[in-house]
């Protein structure tokens, strides 16, 4: 299971953390990541993180902006958002998977998922 939170409404150019902890089946031996979904669009990768945290993978459309991270004594991986505009505006889900890959960017490639947190940026 994949418990998400951390989103809210944000005006442009502000700032917030994502957050997500792995329980039950899901653990920290895999990599995490995050992918969003924004109105009328299609699902779309945001970033990624392998298992040791040494490999991070980000969209174009969010590199330099976004940060991730994670903490696998607290089975945790975040999501620092900065520089956020109204297109970052979407339900951001958090994944992972059960299985050593070296593919991170196409939602196939992670087994889980969580609920989603909605992120509004809008003035």
């Amino acid at each position: 299971q994949l418990q998400a939170s951390g989103g809210g409404l944000v005006q442009p150019g502000g700032s917030l953390r994502l957050s997500c902890t792995a329980s039950g089946r899901t653990n920290n031996n895999y990599a995490m990541g995050w992918f969003r979904q924004a109105p009328g669009k299609e699902r779309e990768f945001v970033s990624a993180i392998s298992w040791s945290g040494g490999g991070t993978y980000y969209a174009d459309s969010v590199k330099s902006r976004f940060t991730i991270s994670r903490d696998n004594a607290k089975n945790t991986v975040y999501l620092e958002m900065s520089s956020l505009k109204p297109e970052d505006t979407a339900i951001y889900y958090c994944v992972t998977r059960d299985y050593y890959s070296g593919s991170y960017y196409s939602s196939g490639d992670f087994t889980f998922w969580g609920q989603g947190t909605l992120v509004t940026v809008s003035s």
